[in-house]
């Protein structure tokens, strides 16, 4: 059931890549031609982008980014969507992960 969840969250997320601002995102590093999820990479991004004050954009700054945790998968959420698609995916990078995905 847990492997069953985090594919659907991972196929939810991998659909969403294209939009600019997001509420949740999480690390993966690229296996084979496949995303596999990173938590130790999710939770550094995702302290990272707390921290980050870089401009006056909505996505310079993530005041409320949290690490939250659903059925045993780590995401960096933000409830009122701070988190830019490539913004968070230099982070990952920055934490050891291959890229991003986001919703």
């Amino acid at each position: 059931m847990r492997c069953s969840l985090i594919l659907t969250l991972v196929a939810f997320l991998s659909t969403s890549v294209l939009a600019d601002l997001h509420a949740s995102g999480l690390c993966v590093d690229n296996i084979s031609g496949k995303s596999v999820y990173n938590a130790d990479a999710t939770t550094q991004a995702c302290t990272s982008y707390l921290n980050r004050n870089t401009g006056s954009k909505q996505w310079d700054t993530c005041p409320d980014c949290q690490v939250s945790t659903v059925g045993g998968l780590t995401f960096c959420h933000s409830e009122a969507w701070h988190i830019g698609g490539d913004e968070l995916s230099y982070y990952c990078k920055q934490a050891g992960a291959d890229g991003s995905l986001a919703d």
